[in-house]
C-alpha cells in the first residue's frame, strides 16, 4: 500500500514494478526547434504482453514529413528508479529535465542531449493526484494519464541521420501513460505555441471502460499565463459539443464558470504502434501540424483567451461514432 500511494502521488515516475501483465508505460516528448522547421516526438516505454512479447521501446516520430520509426529493445534493457523519474532504454536515457538518445540501428540514427528549462506539470495533490483526479486512486482503470510538463525551454541538439538539428530556444511538452490498454477509441490534441506566452493546451475525450460499462471521460488543461484552468469529468464540468467532421475536430467543454471551444484542424501525420492486452499492435495516425483554435471565457460570455495554437499534436483514433454517441 505504502508503494501504491508513493506511485499515485508522483505521476510521472515509473508505475510498473512488480505489476501484473498486461502491462505497458509511455513517456511522451514533444520537441519543437526555435523556428518551427523541425518537429520531433520521441516516446520511450516498455511493454509486457498478456502472452508474453516483453520489450522496450523507442518511438521517434518526425513531425514535419511523418515518418515514424519504432526502435525495439530486449525488456531488460529498460531501467527506472524506484524513487524519482530517471528511466533508460538501452543507451538512452529520459528524465524531468532532459533526454540523452542513442539510437543505432537499421532504421535510423539518433545521438545527442537536450535540456529542458522551466515548465510545469498537472498539480498533485492527495484529493487530486494529477490531471485525472480521484480517479488516479482507483487501481481497476484501463489506462491511466499525466501531464508532466505543459511547456518548457529545449536547449541543445539532436543529430539524425548525420543531420545536426539544433532545439535552442525551442519549446516542449511532457505527458505520460501507463495501464493494461490503450482506450478503444479517444481523440487528443495539444500545443504550447500561441502568440501569448506560457499559453499551453491538452485536451482528450475517450471511451473509459469501468466497473462493467463503457462511458466517455474528458480531459482539458487549459494553462495560460501561470494558471491552469483544469475540466475534466472529476471535476465537474460537461462536454457541449464534440463533433468530427472530415477536416476538424470541435471540442466544446465548460464547467459551472468557464468555457472552452476548441477547432483543431485534420492533417495527415505518421503512425505510431500503441499498446492493446497481447501486444503494441494499434497503428494510431498522430500529426504534429495541425492548427488549434481555442476561446477561453467566462460562462457569462466575457473573453479571457482567443487565439491559435501552432506545432499542434493530434490524434483521433477507434471506433469514433461509439466514442460521439457514449455519454
Amino acid at each position: 500500500m505504502r508503494r501504491y500511494i508513493y506511485e499515485t502521488m508522483r505521476p510521472e515516475i515509473y508505475h510498473g514494478h512488480n505489476k501484473d501483465r498486461p502491462y505497458f508505460e509511455g513517456w511522451y516528448y514533444k520537441l519543437i526547434s526555435a523556428d518551427e522547421q523541425s518537429r520531433y516526438a520521441v516516446i520511450p516505454g516498455i511493454f509486457k504482453g498478456e502472452g508474453g512479447d516483453d520489450h522496450a521501446f523507442i518511438q521517434v516520430l518526425d513531425g514535419m514529413n511523418g515518418h515514424a520509426t519504432y526502435h525495439q529493445y530486449p525488456a531488460d534493457a529498460f531501467y527506472a528508479h524506484e524513487e524519482s523519474f530517471d528511466v533508460r532504454v538501452g543507451d538512452s536515457r529520459f528524465w524531468r529535465d532532459g533526454l540523452s538518445l542513442n539510437i543505432d540501428d537499421e532504421q535510423a540514427r539518433i545521438h545527442g542531449e537536450l535540456k529542458f528549462i522551466g515548465g510545469e506539470g498537472w498539480p498533485v495533490s492527495w484529493l487530486s493526484p494529477g490531471v485525472m483526479g480521484w480517479y488516479a486512486w482507483l487501481p481497476f482503470m484501463e489506462c491511466y494519464h499525466g501531464v508532466v510538463s505543459f511547456d518548457h525551454r529545449i536547449e541543445g541538439e539532436l543529430r539524425v541521420d548525420g543531420t545536426t538539428i539544433d532545439f535552442s530556444g525551442g519549446r516542449g511538452y511532457m505527458e505520460k501513460d501507463w495501464g493494461q490498454n490503450f482506450p478503444s477509441a479517444y481523440v487528443w490534441a495539444q500545443s504550447n505555441h500561441f502568440d501569448v506566452p506560457l499559453t499551453s493546451l491538452f485536451a482528450s475525450a475517450a471511451l473509459i471502460p469501468s466497473l462493467g460499462r463503457v462511458w466517455r471521460g474528458f480531459l482539458m488543461g487549459f494553462y495560460f499565463q501561470g494558471r491552469l484552468y483544469p475540466f475534466a469529468t472529476h471535476t465537474g464540468a460537461e462536454v457541449e459539443t464534440l463533433k468530427l467532421t472530415d477536416d476538424h475536430v470541435y471540442l466544446t467543454i465548460a464547467d459551472r464558470s468557464h468555457r472552452v471551444e476548441l477547432a483543431a484542424v485534420r492533417q495527415s501525420g505518421g503512425l505510431l504502434k500503441a499498446p492493446i492486452r497481447t501486444e503494441m499492435h494499434k497503428r494510431v495516425d498522430e500529426t504534429m501540424r495541425s492548427d488549434l483554435d481555442v476561446r477561453l471565457s467566462t460562462r457569462s460570455g466575457q473573453t479571457i483567451f482567443e487565439g491559435r495554437g501552432r506545432n499542434a499534436a493530434l490524434e483521433v483514433h477507434g471506433d469514433l461514432e461509439r466514442l460521439l454517441n457514449t455519454r
